[in-house]
């Protein structure tokens, strides 16, 4: 795993993306890696949008943390696969108010 230690929330080690990376469009398809931050460990590190997909089908948690709220990142079962926030029942944008890098 590229993941360090981690937060944990229970079992399940938590990291928080903090910038985004898209080429080719503007939309949550057009991910193509994310910076994470891990706040157990001080790590920060790059992950692509499919290393990111296979962490959290594996288990992982990341989510995104606008300092107000605190919304998970899931895997929207797409062709490629990619990554969307979720919350309360609704599929939302946090993920595109991230910075860019």
């Amino acid at each position: 795993m590229f993941f360090g230690a981690g937060e944990t929330k229970g079992d399940v080690h938590v990291v928080y993306i903090t910038q985004r990376h898209m080429v080719g469009g503007h939309r949550h398809e057009h991910i193509a890696s994310v910076r994470w931050n891990d706040p157990a460990s001080g790590d920060t590190n790059v992950a692509t949008r499919e290393q990111m997909v296979d962490w959290i089908r594996k288990g992982g948690d990341a989510r995104v943390n606008d300092g107000v709220h605190e919304v998970r990142v899931r895997v929207r079962d797409a062709n490629p696969p990619y990554i969307q926030t979720y919350a309360d029942g609704v599929w939302t944008d946090n993920l595109l108010a991230l910075p860019t890098f």
